[in-house]
């Protein structure tokens, strides 16, 4: 029981830290890159995030496929949130 409670707590921060991490590094680094407004970038950041996950899945016993998967999609939206944040800040017509 212990077990999985901490195996929820690590999949619930991976999912955050992933989220605000992703976010804010599209947001404050890659401003002026115009590939992050291409569609299959969340995409493609999620399944890098993903085989990351796996990786360290394989590498610590507490942590499962659930908390990868948590993690690659929470990158995913991140990156997705943080090129919609962008484009909202960019005056119209120049988008």
């Amino acid at each position: 029981m212990i077990g999985f409670l901490i195996s929820v707590v690590a999949a619930g921060a991976a999912a955050i830290f992933g989220f605000s991490a992703a976010r804010n590094f599209v947001r404050n680094r890659l401003r002026y890159v115009d590939a992050v407004n291409n569609p299959l970038i969340p995409l493609v950041a999620g399944v890098g995030a993903g085989a990351l996950g796996l990786f360290v899945v394989g590498l610590l016993p507490i942590v499962g496929i659930g908390t990868a998967t948590a993690f690659a999609f929470s990158v995913g939206l991140g990156v997705a949130s943080g090129a919609r944040d962008i484009r909202r800040a960019l005056p119209p017509g120049t988008d």
